[in-house]
């Protein structure tokens, strides 16, 4: 499989588009929380974008996703879309925003109607019935299975690699199967055991699996942007090399600044 992207000139990403890519192309994806970001990440050819409630930790300071709210999501995706990416731009639905059907489908529309391209949710079969609601009321559907960030707190604030065992691993199979069948174009797969991440994409045929920190054999991989580029110096997931060192450079620039200052320069 190539890592190659696929050249489409300024023809703008869609479900469809992505879903073609299964195995001939695998999928770049990456969060963005304004403006700025989501221009350079276009710039630079990036094909799927989230508005993940990552920004929950690495743009608002909470400990974790659950603090993040619908508002705050429609704020940032605002700010995404407003750079005209040709990028498919999809948004997660904060903690409790999808308790039921109605209210997932409610929410959905809510993103759709600042732009989002797709909208996702934690979980499996917990959750068929919003997904297929969702679904049902024409809103693309990308999934997220394993490790689970809007439930860290349930499981003791630990972030636990999934899949280890064989009922865990024939659960997320199970659960991936059951999102492509209800019409999921792609899932996440967050912190699932390499072997596993493999099984589940080779067992999914129109679904893309989207990895992060499960090995290399997805259709796909995504990352927070800032943990990609040092922008948040404070945490690096174990599984992330940063490309630079933006925080240290941000950090060191001002310092030279301010110490002009100081002196009258």
């Amino acid at each position: 499989m190539s890592t190659d992207p696929v050249a489409v000139g300024s023809v703008r990403e869609t479900p469809e588009s992505i879903c073609a890519r299964k195995g001939l192309h695998r999928v770049a994806a990456l969060t963005a929380y304004d403006h700025p970001t989501a221009r350079l990440l276009d710039e630079a050819g990036v094909p799927m974008i989230l508005v993940g409630d990552s920004l929950g930790m690495v743009v608002l300071g909470h400990p974790d996703t659950t603090h993040v709210t619908m508002d705050d999501m429609r704020h940032h995706l605002r700010a995404v879309v407003r750079a005209g990416t040709r990028a498919l731009v999809g948004c997660d639905l904060p903690y409790r925003s999808y308790e039921t059907p109605e209210q997932a489908v409610a929410n959905a529309r809510l993103l759709v109607s600042d732009g989002a391209g797709y909208v996702k949710a934690e979980g499996g079969r917990e959750i068929l019935p919003q997904v297929r609601a969702i679904l049902a009321a024409g809103i693309p559907f990308c999934g997220h299975l394993g490790m689970l960030p809007q439930h860290v707190v349930e499981e003791g604030g630990k972030y636990r690699i999934k899949g280890r065992d064989d009922a865990g691993r024939q659960r997320l199979v199970e659960d991936a199967r059951m999102l492509e069948e209800a019409g999921a174009f792609a899932c996440v797969l967050e912190l699932v055991t390499p072997p596993v991440a493999k099984e589940i994409t080779d067992a999914c045929r129109r679904m893309v699996t989207i990895g992060i920190g499960s090995g290399p054999d997805c259709d796909g991989q995504i990352l927070v942007t800032p943990d990609l580029v040092g922008g948040f110096p404070w945490f690096t997931p174990r599984f992330v090399v940063p490309r630079l060192k933006t925080g240290a450079d941000i950090r060191d620039a001002v310092a030279g600044w301010v110490g002009e200052v100081g002196r009258g320069v």
